[in-house]
């Protein structure tokens, strides 16, 4: 045999080498691709991550062993979201979690083959990521956030603890949230409870600024926060905001309770990082997301900041603290 000819073979072969390794592994290492709406800095995003890889590891799915994760993080920036899902389907992982409207919503763009579960999504049929909650029919699955109840309950427990309020402005950014879906909820609610749904839609933190600038605690003003990737952000300045205005306001996340939100009602997220685990260990074996069921909450929780009660001079009652999942005092 030639020389030229014994290195060519022995370069091919090597070639093939860690191929037949991956073929003959009982155990491969799959790949995960996790596009976070918030920043990787934000101790939610570092919470939800947690919950994530522990769901994991109780079906025996560990980080460095039989899983690799890629992960990106967009910080409520749109071009980010847009550009770091380009580079995780690149990557072709063998499932993406997406972790809200925003980040699906890039992903679809891009891949109708790669798997894809979320969280966090208040209306995936409306948007056009399932067919229906029953049979999704594509590539796209998931872990729901919305109960028609939400809006209707947001403006009954705020009038609870103020009930003084008359006009309710409604907090969202209109490129991440899914507002289409709540304001009309609130708006049809509002009259049996005397208050007026004012729409504030903002987009960048000077917006946030001008919109507290405007709310007048003594005209009975108060504030709904629509859950998005961009108010969990700014959570911390539009907290601080309403406190310093004395302005009563609920939210959908309980990060902002910790943040210093008078109230907080809506779905647990992070259980819902630990319940996409079982759905991403149930692709990896084989099924597929177009037969998997969109899971709605079956619980929503209020909790309740008294601390934040005291700061702003409001007296939370002990019916509404016996309705309460949690209080923070």
């Amino acid at each position: 045999m030639k020389r030229r000819e014994f290195i060519t073979l022995l370069g091919g072969a090597a070639a093939t080498w860690p191929l037949a390794a991956r073929a003959q592994q009982p155990n491969p290492v799959r790949r995960i691709g996790v596009l976070m709406g918030i920043g990787q800095s934000d101790s939610e995003g570092q919470a939800r991550v947690v919950a994530l890889r522990q769901g994991l590891e109780q079906l025996d799915l560990k980080d460095g062993q039989n899983l690799h994760f890629e992960y990106r993080w967009g910080a409520g920036d749109g071009n980010k979201i847009r550009s770091y899902a380009a580079e995780l389907v690149a990557l072709a992982p063998d499932v993406i979690l997406a972790t809200n409207t925003p980040t699906v919503r890039a992903l679809q763009q891009l891949t109708r083959t790669i798997s894809i579960v979320f969280v966090s999504v208040s209306d995936p049929v409306s948007d056009g990521f399932v067919t229906s909650l029953s049979k999704p029919g594509g590539n796209i699955t998931g872990f729901s956030t919305y109960e028609p109840s939400m809006g209707g309950k947001w403006l009954q427990f705020l009038k609870a603890v103020a009930p003084d309020v008359l006009r309710i402005a409604v907090i969202f950014n209109p490129e991440t949230a899914a507002h289409s879906l709540y304001l009309p909820s609130l708006e049809s609610v509002a009259p049996s409870l005397g208050v007026k749904i004012v729409s504030a839609p903002v987009r960048d933190p000077n917006g946030i600024q001008a919109l507290f600038s405007s709310l007048v605690r003594e005209r009975g003003d108060g504030l709904v926060t629509i859950p998005d990737s961009f108010t969990v952000v700014h959570r911390a300045m539009i907290t601080q905001l309403a406190e310093q205005h004395r302005l009563p306001a609920i939210y959908a996340l309980l990060p902002f309770a910790q943040s210093g939100g008078l109230l907080t009602y809506g779905t647990d997220t992070i259980s819902q990082y630990r319940q996409a685990a079982s759905y991403i260990d149930r692709i990896l074996k084989g099924e597929r997301p177009s037969d998997l069921p969109v899971v709605q909450p079956t619980k929503l929780t209020l909790v309740i900041n008294l601390k934040t009660a005291k700061a702003i001079g409001i007296a939370v009652s002990d019916s509404l603290l016996a309705l309460a999942d949690e209080v923070i005092e």
